[in-house]
């Protein structure tokens, strides 16, 4: 009876630690898990904000670089008309002198064919 109770005592420690150290590993893996998830997470959220911090970065970026061409394009536009403009100028105020000259040689040349037509007539 002696080695029964022994037996049974011994079969029931065996039982007790083998189970309570199946327990304490799962609630460790568990605990594991969720310290596993957290970090995760927590790294996801970070790796989202610095995602998102350097798309704003670029946006900003290309908002200022499209601001800057179109002041540019802008300025050189302007500079271009202001160019046209003094040419159209320039060609116009030619344009007048040439008529100018044009008229005063016509003047001039219909000024010595009616003297040469009176120098004919008195003649005569």
């Amino acid at each position: 009876m002696k080695k029964l109770i022994l037996s049974a005592a011994l079969l029931l420690a065996i039982g007790v630690t083998f189970t309570s150290c199946r327990d304490e590993k799962k609630a460790e893996d568990v605990e594991n898990s969720i310290e596993n998830a957290a970090e995760a997470t927590e790294e996801a959220v970070e790796n989202a904000a610095e995602a998102t911090e350097e798309a704003v970065e670029d946006a900003t970026e290309a908002t200022g670089d499209a601001l800057e061409n179109a002041a540019n394009a802008t300025e050189d536009a302007l500079e271009d008309a202001g160019d046209a403009a003094e040419e159209a100028v320039d060609k116009a105020g030619d344009a007048v002198n040439n008529a100018a000259d044009k008229t005063k040689e016509a003047a001039d040349k219909a000024a010595k064919a009616a003297k040469d037509k009176v120098d004919e007539l008195k003649a005569h």
